[in-house]
Order: structure tokens, then C-alpha cells, then sequence
């Protein structure tokens, strides 16, 4: 809905759910997605929408063994991905922080990046950031965000 008022960018996000997606946000997910698998052999992506799978996913190219196309624990994040999530909070005015213990790295060192003036945490616990916010509101995302939302409209 802020995007639609042309007052959101998009979202950065770390899920690999496609749930941001699916709501119809501009969405840069730096840890990828559950609708794509790889081949670690030789590098071909099958979207789960043209995979016929019955036991283990394989490569219709090489017939090696496909996993999703996300990043798991100590597996680098994507190149673009990394610089379109950069790019879009570098860009920003105003940046909104949801939902995150900010602890995971390098995904909480993006908010460095942020050149604006106006940082809002919305989240249920204090995150290492709190002291350079200007606003952090401890709350549930989904209630925070909708209580906004009845006061722009």
C-alpha cells in the first residue's frame, strides 16, 4: 500500500518465503528465494513452477542434484542482490527498519548505507541501532504498520 502511494521504494528483506512478493512489493530479497533451484555443477536455475520433482530435485541439464536457490549460514550473499538492496537504502529519504534483531550480518551492516535523515525502527526488542534512530516504536510490525497506515490514507 505505501508503494502505491509512492511513499515506499520497495523492500529489502532476508525471508525467502516470496511473502513480500506476493503482496505485490518491489522486493529485493538478499538471501534469494524458495521459487528457484541450482545447480551447483554447472550453475542452471529451475523455477518450482517448471520442475516435475518426485524425490530429489535434479538438473535437467547435467542431472545433478538442485537445492534452493537461497543462501544458507556461512554461503555468500548474491552480487546484485547486495547492490540493489545498497542502492535502494542509499536512496532513500526516510528508512524504515521492521521486524529485525538487526544481528545478522552483512545484511544489518546495510543500514550504514542510509544517507537520509529520518531512520524508524519498528520492532519488539532494542537492537544495536537504537541510538542513531530517530524514532524506534517497540511494537508488533503488522499493528505498527497498519495503525500508519490509517493515518496517511
Amino acid at each position: 500500500k505505501l508503494e502505491k502511494m509512492g511513499k515506499c521504494l520497495g523492500v529489502v528483506t532476508q525471508n525467502i518465503d516470496l511473502l513480500h512478493q506476493n503482496a505485490g512489493s518491489t522486493t529485493v530479497p538478499i538471501h534469494g528465494t524458495i521459487e528457484n533451484y541450482l545447480c551447483s555443477n554447472c550453475g542452471h536455475i529451475e523455477h518450482i513452477y517448471n520442475m516435475e520433482v518426485s524425490g530429489i530435485p535434479k538438473c535437467k541439464k547435467c542431472n545433478h542434484i538442485l537445492k534452493p536457490d537461497v543462501v544458507l549460514y556461512e554461503e555468500p550473499l548474491d552480487y546484485d542482490s547486495v547492490n540493489k538492496a545498497i542502492s535502494m537504502i542509499s536512496s532513500a529519504d526516510m528508512l524504515i527498519v521492521c521486524g529485525t534483531s538487526l544481528v545478522v550480518y552483512p545484511a544489518a551492516s546495510f543500514i550504514k548505507h542510509f544517507k537520509g535523515d529520518k531512520l524508524v525502527i519498528i520492532n519488539l526488542d532494542c537492537t544495536q541501532y537504537d541510538e542513531i534512530a530517530n524514532l524506534h516504536i517497540f511494537g508488533r510490525v503488522e499493528d505498527v504498520l497498519a495503525q500508519i497506515l490509517t493515518k496517511i490514507q
